[in-house]
């Protein structure tokens, strides 16, 4: 249980250091001129991040109540190499990433790091994140439900930001 409660102490740093940062990158392209788009659904990102942790802890904490809690150390390399690609997306974006849709007219996106190959790479690996962290506990209540509202969110995000960047997106 202590590895457990480590990670996720690492985890919720790192959430609150990116959140930290886009508001920085936030406040840097607005004062640019940039504008956020389709934000009505971005609240149902938090949600869903919030009751990630919170079903997560919950299953984590019944099921080592009845069993000795064990790791899938397998899944643990894959988180980890999954933070390798989310902190090569953020670097890539610079001062661009962010958590919400935001535009700065006139500018060309950016097309290098992962996005040279993939229009939403961090999508992508947030979307492993959500099967990997809980299967790595053997919750997989949480290993299902979540990457499954993820999915569905992305539909409604994906189409948003592509509209929103317009033909400067491949």
């Amino acid at each position: 249980m202590t590895f457990f409660i480590s990670f996720l102490l690492f985890i919720l740093g790192q959430r609150l250091f990116e959140i930290h940062l886009a508001k920085k990158n936030e406040r840097w392209m607005k004062e640019k001129g940039a504008i956020e788009v389709a934000s009505d659904h971005y609240k149902w990102f938090i949600w869903l991040h919030t009751l990630f942790f919170i079903s997560l802890i919950l299953e984590v904490s019944l099921q080592s109540v009845q069993h000795n809690l064990t790791v899938n150390w397998f899944f643990l390399w894959i988180f980890i190499l999954m933070q390798i690609g989310r902190a090569w997306c953020i670097l890539s974006l610079g001062k661009f990433w962010n958590t919400k849709i935001i535009v700065l007219p006139n500018v060309v996106l950016l097309k290098k790091g992962p996005y040279r190959w993939l229009k939403h790479p961090n999508y992508i690996i947030v979307l492993i994140e959500l099967f990997v962290i809980p299967i790595m506990f053997h919750a997989y209540i949480s290993a299902v439900l979540f990457p499954t509202l993820h999915i569905f969110l992305l539909t409604i995000r994906i189409p948003a930001e592509e509209e929103a960047l317009g033909d400067n997106l491949y």
